[in-house]
């Protein structure tokens, strides 16, 4: 798949089902960080992704240090609140990996001191807001990505 959604330690098993979801609807395959805060099997993963489960491209790593070995050379991206660069002001490439922390903490700061500052992406909001909800971050992080290729669902 071209689109690589990343999740990291995702705690709230509905977001992870409409994230599924929605990598299904799009051609994106799903990559999950270390070991959730559910069990993947938790029906409520399993309600709100639907019957598209089966279809799903989906890899899972038990460690940070196992996804930065599969990935190596891949670019990559972290969506932070921190991020210098709006989302919109990527020039997105076939096979990126875009890296969304957990609902409640986001991504570790030894994570963070991973990236640099290009690689570190924001999606607008007031001052004032702490987090868009993560489903939503991905949807709409996945959606300019499509918009940028010409919504060719590969």
């Amino acid at each position: 798949m071209m689109l690589n959604i990343v999740l990291y330690k995702p705690e709230i098993p509905p977001n992870t089902g409409n994230i599924s979801r929605l990598c299904v609807c799009i051609g994106a395959t799903l990559h999950i960080v270390e070991k959730p805060a559910f069990d993947l099997s938790d029906k409520a993963v399993k309600r709100a992704g639907l019957d598209y489960w089966n279809e799903l491209d989906f890899h899972y790593y038990p460690s940070w240090n196992d996804f930065k070995e599969r990935i190596d050379q891949q670019r990559t991206f972290i969506v932070t609140k921190f991020g210098k660069r709006n989302y919109t002001d990527i020039q997105f490439k076939k096979f990126d990996f875009i890296i969304f922390g957990n609902e409640t903490s986001g991504l570790p700061e030894k994570i963070h001191n991973q990236f640099l500052d290009d690689q570190k992406i924001r999606i607008p909001m007031k001052p004032i807001s702490r987090s868009i909800n993560l489903s939503n971050s991905v949807a709409i992080i996945s959606y300019e990505m499509l918009r940028q290729f010409g919504f060719n669902f590969f």
